[in-house]
This record gives structure tokens, C-alpha cells and sequence, in this order.
């Protein structure tokens, strides 16, 4: 629950949190409900406007931070990287990145490495430009430089210790994951919308939504049992599709509550790449196992069992491969026709919405319940923003 009428310089205060701890200094922070006037610096930016970019600026931190980690064991190893990582403020230095993890990866397609180098590349300079749009516009980041430090960057013992990792403490937490595939069936029907009221959509792999299971090898002995890397490399496959379709509905949602047009600019112009990112992602996650019986794996760590059909295969529409293009479906209303549209699209929440979506998801198992108040303040002050 979001705790309303605090100032989050008390929240700073209460992580022990000093000015001179952060990277700029430390202004008012604060919830929804008791803005302050300080907040933005000037006034360069509205609240609201201000508030939305903050909260995508924290999405895209989360998201340089799990795709680093992605990188590090399955991306191409070159420093071939336009942007920088925002944590560090240099581009990642090669690993030599993790073979057995890089060739089951290459199942799904054999440019698989390149992909995730140009994905992880994309994220950082999200990041980079929304955090100096804002500094540029005097808006306060105080709340997002602690993202960008070392407070939260803490987990260790839930991250990858395997050949090609950097072992360095992170955000997120991509070896205890509950992966909602339903945006494969979501896309694929024709009479279904969530933002409708609609609520159930086929599963591309209903095994990932129960239990918790890795995308990236933990250590070498996950290598070292082909069944499992092929697993492990096709849950982060299914996962891949799953944070990217997240930003091709979150930008469109918050677009909405947007005032200022330079600001709707930037929304309406990094938006729409997560959607490239989604549907390459989307089409090779329906390479896994293809052309094969169904893989079951029992993952002894996680105590999880899953299992991969081949969905090349499928027959039926909500589940086959190929059909990646956004099918129609009702739009605002069942009364009008059908059209092929992103969805969910629906403004009211929609950050809060992506706050629940990655906790449900296991991607910040192990983190603070300091972290979890900052990603819910974030959203709220979001999903507070009006035109």
C-alpha cells in the first residue's frame, strides 16, 4: 500500500540517505498526495510531466540492469556498445560471456547474441537521455540516482556466479522467475481485450507461471546438463518478450497523461522501439523446442518443473509460432470494429500496474522493502499526472 501525505526526503532520511550520498542534491520527494512546490526545480517541467519521466527513467534503469546481466552470459562479446551504462557512466567491458549458455540461446535464432547486445545498448540510452532530459529541465532525480547508485544495487547471492558474469551486486533478479507467457495468447485473439475487462489469455508456456525458475545459468554446473541450459536459455527466450512487451503498452499508457508536447515527443519516439524489441523477441521465443517432443525439466535449485511444446507445430491459433503480428480486437468498444492494436493501453494505474507486473514476475526477489516503496511512490506520482 502507497502511504500517503509523506515527503520523501523523510523516506531518504529513513534509509539513512544524506545530500551528500546522492549524486545531485537532495530535494523533496514526494507521494501523490502532498506534492511540494520545490519538486521539479523551477517548474521547467509540470509535476505530472515530470513525475511520468521519472518513473520510465527508473523502468529503463531496471531494465539496463537485467539486460546487462543477459549480456553478460548470451550477448556478443565486443565493446560494440553506442550508449553507456548508466550505473557506471562507461561501456560494460567484454566478458568473454558463458559458451554452453550462448549456443542454447542460438536455438532460438543464431543472431540471438547480437539481439541482446543491441537490446541491452537500446536500454542504456533510454535511460541515459531521460535522466538528462530531466537534470536539463531541473527537475529533481534524487529518487532515481538512488536506482543509478550502489543502495540498491545489492543483490548477490541471487545472481550468477557462472562463467562470463561480472558478479557484481544488481537490481533485479533473474534466477527466481514466474513468467507470464499470456501475452501470446493475448495477441493472438480476436475477441479479447484486456483493456475490456478481459482477463484470461492462453499461456505460451503455463508451467513458467508456477513456481520459480532461472533465465541465466546460476553457476557451471547449470552448463554442464544440456536439458537444463536449453531450458534455462529458453525461459529467458520467453522472458525477453515478456519485459519488452511491457514497455510497448506502458509508454502508449502514460503518453495519455502527458501535457507538455516535447515531453509527449520523447514518450511517443522511445515507445515504440520497446515494440521492435517485443516483436523480435516474440518471434524467436516460438523457436523454442521447435521440431521437437515436449521438454520437461525438473530444475532442483528452484524445485520447478517445465516444459517446452513445440510451438512451431501448433495448430491452434492462440498458440502457434508465426501468427506474431497483433491480431484485431475490440477497441474502446465491442460496438466498434475489430483492429489490430497494442494492448493493454488503459491509463488509469498503468504504472502501478508495472510495478506488480515485475514484482509478480520475481524480478526483485530479495530486495528491500525500501526499494519496493520507492518503485510504488514512482508509480503513483506517475498514475497522478493529468493533462
Amino acid at each position: 500500500m502507497v502511504r500517503t501525505g509523506v515527503r520523501r526526503r523523510s523516506f531518504l532520511k529513513g534509509l539513512g540517505v544524506t545530500g551528500a550520498a546522492l549524486l545531485p542534491a537532495s530535494g523533496l520527494l514526494v507521494n501523490r498526495a502532498n506534492a511540494h512546490p520545490g519538486d521539479d526545480g523551477g517548474g521547467k517541467l509540470t509535476r505530472g510531466d515530470a513525475s511520468i519521466l521519472r518513473f520510465l527513467a527508473a523502468a529503463e534503469l531496471l531494465e539496463s540492469d537485467l539486460w546487462e546481466q543477459y549480456w553478460e552470459l548470451g550477448g556478443v562479446q565486443k565493446s560494440d556498445f553506442a550508449s553507456v551504462d548508466p550505473a557506471t557512466g562507461t561501456a560494460p567491458t567484454p566478458t568473454g560471456g558463458n559458451a554452453a549458455y550462448t549456443t542454447a540461446l542460438q536455438i532460438l535464432d543464431g543472431d540471438m547474441p547480437q539481439y541482446i547486445l543491441d537490446n541491452t545498448d537500446d536500454e542504456f540510452s533510454h535511460a541515459n537521455f531521460l535522466l538528462a532530459f530531466l537534470k536539463s529541465k531541473g527537475a529533481n532525480t534524487s529518487d532515481i540516482d538512488l536506482l543509478v547508485g550502489q543502495h540498491f544495487r545489492t543483490l548477490t547471492a541471487t545472481s550468477s556466479s557462472a562463467k562470463g558474469s561480472t558478479h557484481k551486486a544488481r537490481l533485479t533478479n533473474l534466477t527466481q522467475l514466474t513468467v507470464d507467457t499470456s501475452f501470446w495468447g493475448r495477441y493472438r485473439a480476436d475477441n479479447l481485450n484486456p483493456d475490456l475487462g478481459d482477463t484470461t489469455f492462453t499461456e505460451a508456456v503455463p508451467t513458467l507461471k508456477v513456481g520459480r525458475h532461472t533465465a541465466i545459468p546460476r553457476t557451471d554446473a547449470d552448463t554442464t546438463n544440456q536439458n537444463l541450459i536449453n531450458a534455462i536459455a529458453f525461459t529467458a527466450g520467453f522472458h525477453f518478450a515478456f519485459i519488452e512487451q511491457g514497455g510497448t503498452s506502458l509508454y502508449p499508457s502514460l503518453a495519455q497523461r502527458v501535457r507538455n508536447p516535447e515531453v509527449l515527443r520523447i514518450v511517443l519516439s522511445i515507445g515504440p522501439t520497446e515494440t521492435m524489441h517485443f516483436q523480435v523477441w516474440h518471434d524467436k521465443a516460438g523457436n523454442a523446442n521447435a521440431g521437437n517432443p515436449p521438454l520437461t525439466v525438473f530444475d532442483p535449485i528452484n524445485q520447478s518443473t517445465v516444459t517446452f511444446d513445440d510451438l512451431s507445430a501448433s495448430t491452434d491459433e492462440t498458440l502457434q509460432a508465426n501468427l506474431i503480428m497483433p491480431e484485431p480486437c475490440p477497441f474502446l468498444s465491442r460496438s466498434f470494429p475489430i483492429c489490430s492494436i497494442i494492448r493493454p493501453t488503459e491509463t488509469i494505474g498503468a504504472a502501478m500496474g508495472a510495478v506488480k507486473a515485475l514484482t509478480l514476475d520475481g524480478l526483485f526477489i530479495g530486495q528491500t522493502p525500501e526499494f519496493f516503496q520507492l518503485l510504488q511512490d514512482l508509480a503513483s506520482d506517475a498514475d497522478a499526472a493529468r493533462r
